[in-house]
């Protein structure tokens, strides 16, 4: 996708992980995910807050959302989660459907990016944390097709970065014939055998 203006419409997967939150229940917001420091409720405050970073970095509408680095503070919930996170995973997927948002500089996390290289980064959060959000919760779990194809390769051009390790974990060797889903889940440092449970 590299020097070309996308079309991934991210508004299939936005809709996948708002549905995964929707079925989740207030006796499984303390339970473990995949991420080592996240509940279940750190980790659906996480994609609040990426959705709106993301949803302002596509509008080049930059500010407090875009500045702040997500290693600032443990993220939550508040009351109005179930409510507030499937609007602003809404707002996300409308932002990028503007082909400017895939163009010029923006900012995310505090850093400053290219439009394109931006849109990357959420389609894998999204593709990720979907993932996590599932296996933490027993549920099931089919990413949009074409959100997990451009996950898939962004993650499989940073297998080799050096500084990957400020961002992701290790590669987890995951066998090559494995369904592209665990493949994709292995190379953002995730065992795809984890389980909510020992």
């Amino acid at each position: 996708m590299t020097g070309t203006t996308p079309t991934l419409d991210l508004g299939p997967q936005a809709t996948s992980v708002a549905r995964l939150a929707e079925h989740v229940t207030d006796e499984q917001l303390a339970d473990p995910t995949p991420c080592p420091r996240y509940a279940v409720r750190h980790l659906l405050g996480h994609l609040a807050g990426l959705a709106a970073a993301f949803r302002d970095a596509g509008r080049k509408d930059l500010g407090v959302t875009t500045d702040t680095s997500p290693q600032t503070a443990l993220p939550d919930i508040g009351p109005g989660w179930r409510e507030e996170l499937p609007k602003v995973l809404d707002e996300l997927a409308e932002a990028w459907r503007d082909p400017a948002a895939w163009t010029g500089m923006t900012r995310a996390g505090g850093v400053d990016l290219p439009g394109e290289v931006a849109g990357l980064v959420a389609t894998d959060e999204l593709v990720i944390h979907g993932w996590d959000l599932a296996r933490a919760t027993g549920q099931a779990y089919a990413p949009d097709p074409a959100a997990l194809q451009v996950c898939h390769a962004f993650l499989t051009a940073a297998a080799d970065d050096p500084g990957r390790g400020e961002i992701f974990g290790p590669v987890v060797p995951v066998a090559p014939d494995a369904p592209l889903l665990d493949r994709t889940v292995g190379l953002s440092g995730r065992d795809p055998g984890w389980t909510r449970r020992p």
